[in-house]
């Protein structure tokens, strides 16, 4: 793992204030999760940016280390790890993740 890479993914999650690290994009997700994730941001109605992992290694091996989390997709708010599908799934179905985007 690159310092350069993590240094990428440092900029990427401090630039965008809602950015979704997926395995495709968010027109054409290319796993269930990623897509799953996609699905809960567009159902809030939430501006997200994204970056597909499967365009650089680099970040796809980075992201696991920057977040100390094994699985993509990974949601970061206001510069905040937030989780992966699952999580979000979790904090949607309470309510908290549209609690979030409100701030």
């Amino acid at each position: 793992m690159t310092d350069d890479a993590q240094a990428r993914i440092a900029e990427i999650v401090q630039k965008n204030d809602v950015v979704l690290f997926m395995k495709g994009s968010p027109l054409f997700p290319q796993c269930g999760f990623s897509s799953r994730a996609v699905a809960i941001l567009n159902h809030l109605e939430v501006e997200f940016d994204s970056v597909d992992v499967l365009q650089d290694q680099g970040v796809r091996q980075g992201i696991k280390e920057f977040s100390d989390w094994p699985t993509i997709p990974q949601l970061y708010v206001k510069g905040e790890f937030v989780g992966g599908s699952d999580i979000m799934m979790e904090m949607y179905e309470s309510g908290e993740l549209a609690e979030l985007f409100k701030h």
